[in-house]
């Protein structure tokens, strides 16, 4: 069965391997929101993003032609008596009927939904096996080789701050296993991939200080209030500098 791969460059794999390239920039656009509502996508949703507020005469008449070519795809695509992505006109628009299990957006928000839950009940470990299995399906940034509208830019902003709370959930859970000094190094890389991120930050200055590195902890806490105060004229939140308060009368 065809998967769909969309947290990373699109691309819409076929059952022997061979990547089906759709053969438009906005065909790309088109599955792209299609796969990421989980309703019907309106004709004014679509024209949006292909052309913004500036659509030509012909839109309607256009957008019909690259769903005809994308169906068309699919068809060439699948073998024979394979099922294949339903692709159905439904007022006020279309809708894109694919199993969950194709599309790696849907399986990584069940991994992360999954991986909540079972953190909740206290399981850890089975949280902490699922959120790395959602987030080894990223691939790099999402629709990456996509040239993404207002619409699709909304879906990709929401797909990266979930990525970022599946890493927290998991950080939280190997926390929870006792594998603390693991994630130091860990930490590191992603204060530096999310500058900006206080929550990052301050489990890399509470994990240095659990691990006897205060004179490292300190630093960090440096670090952040300088790329804040750099950035945005901001002090650390409140949490932070009271891990700081608590650094600072440990090394009195």
């Amino acid at each position: 069965m065809l998967q769909f791969r969309l947290l990373g460059p699109l691309e819409i794999v076929l059952p022997d391997g061979r990547i089906l390239e759709p053969s438009s920039e906005k065909m790309c656009k088109i599955l792209g929101i299609l796969l990421l509502r989980n309703e019907v996508s309106s004709v004014d949703v679509l024209t949006r993003e292909l052309w913004d507020d500036n659509p030509p005469r012909s839109a309607l008449t256009t957008l019909q032609t690259y769903v005809y070519h994308t169906r068309r795809m699919f068809d060439q695509a699948c073998e024979t008596g394979e099922e294949k992505p339903s692709l159905v006109t439904r007022p006020p628009g279309y809708e894109l009927k694919v199993p969950a299990e194709q599309v790696d957006t849907k399986v990584f928000e069940r991994s992360v939904a999954k991986g909540r839950e079972l953190l909740g009940e206290g399981d850890a470990e089975e949280a902490g096996s699922i959120l790395r299995q959602g987030l080894a399906l990223w691939r790099g940034p999402a629709l990456a080789n996509v040239d993404a509208g207002d619409v699709l830019r909304g879906h990709i902003s929401h797909l990266e701050e979930l990525r970022i709370r599946a890493l927290e959930l998991r950080i939280e859970a190997d926390r929870a296993r006792g594998q603390r000094r693991d994630l130091i190094p860990e930490l590191r890389s992603l204060v530096v991939s999310y500058p900006l991120n206080e929550w990052f930050h301050s489990q890399l200055i509470n994990e240095l200080h659990h691990g006897g590195r205060r004179a490292e902890a300190l630093q960090a806490y440096q670090d952040l209030r300088r790329i804040l105060n750099d950035e945005l004229g901001l002090e650390p939140m409140a949490e932070i500098r009271r891990l700081h308060r608590d650094l600072l009368a440990s090394t009195a």
